[in-house]
This record gives C-alpha cells, sequence and structure tokens, in this order.
C-alpha cells in the first residue's frame, strides 16, 4: 500500500470535479431531490468555479492517492478565503471527500493530518470545518479527530436551507 498526498495544480481541475461530483452524490444524493443536487453541483463544481478556487492564493487542494489511484481530495482556506469569518488564527477544512471504495483505509486521518501540517506552517492556532448535522458518520470522524461542536451556520442545497455543524479542534 502506497500513499501519497499531492498539491494540486490547475491541471488536476477535471480530477477535482470529478471526484467532487461523485463523493458529494455518494454521501449527500439519496438525502436530497435531484433537483436541489444538480443545481448544488453545477454552482459548486463547475469547471469555471473549480478552476477560480485552485488559483485563489489563500486556498490550496491536494488529492490523495492510494497505490497510483485518486482517492479523493483535501481543500483548506486561510484568510479571505475562509467560508465564514473566524479569524487570522485559523484554517478552514472546506472539503474532505474520500472516494467510498477507498474510505475505511485511513486517507481521512492522512488529509486531516495535511491539513493541521498547514495550520502549523501558517502559524494557525485552530482548525474549523462545517458538516451537515444529518451526516453522522462524518460528524463522529471529527470528533475521533479531535474536533468539537462550536456553534452552526446554514448551508443551502439548491433552494433548500439546511443546518452545517462547525466544528472547530486547536492546534497543540
Amino acid at each position: 500500500m502506497t500513499i501519497i498526498i499531492k498539491k494540486c495544480t490547475l491541471e488536476d481541475s477535471h480530477l477535482l470535479q470529478q471526484i467532487s461530483y461523485e463523493t458529494f452524490n455518494e454521501t449527500f444524493g439519496h438525502q436530497n431531490s435531484p433537483e436541489n443536487m444538480n443545481t448544488y453541483l453545477e454552482r459548486a463544481f463547475n469547471l469555471k468555479q473549480v478552476e477560480t478556487e485552485l488559483c485563489h492564493v489563500s486556498s490550496q487542494f491536494y488529492v490523495v492517492y492510494w497505490n497510483d489511484e485518486a482517492a479523493g481530495y483535501l481543500k483548506v482556506n486561510i484568510n479571505e478565503a475562509q467560508s465564514e469569518k473566524m479569524g487570522d488564527e485559523s484554517l478552514e477544512i472546506e472539503r474532505i471527500y474520500v472516494r467510498s471504495k477507498f474510505q475505511k483505509h485511513g486517507l481521512g486521518t492522512y488529509l486531516i493530518n495535511k491539513a493541521r501540517d498547514m495550520a502549523i506552517e501558517n502559524n494557525k492556532k485552530k482548525m474549523w470545518l462545517g458538516v451537515w448535522e444529518k451526516n453522522q458518520k462524518a460528524i463522529a470522524f471529527y470528533k475521533r479527530m479531535g474536533f468539537v461542536h462550536a456553534g452552526a451556520h446554514s448551508f443551502y442545497m439548491g433552494d433548500e436551507e439546511q443546518t452545517d455543524l462547525l466544528m472547530t479542534r486547536t492546534i497543540v
């Protein structure tokens, strides 16, 4: 087993889009209407949007490879790229997506640790993320990784307002 984490460039935009569509549908498709899913996917993961995010100076993407196959990715934001105003001492984990066939291999832990390393490199004191309140599997994982519930905010899946829990972890 070989695990490699590689920083993304614009050349990875199609791969990121593909993983995003696949993992988002796998995770949330059965709990949301097809119309709301399609609206969200087209807005959040169209190629122009992915390329714009890849070029943002305060955002970084990393693909995790399992035996040379793209298994998932991580997106982190600092400074003004954060989706909530959490302060200059924070790093946001905006996305951790792992394809279903690669789950249960510890790749999420590798990606959380990569985010922690990025936080340390950028002199951040905490990491935070938003997770849908109905995604119990992810919430349990984040708790195991040391995150605690710290608030909530609205998230729109198409025209449906949903609640994301905000979870934070202090960097030590």
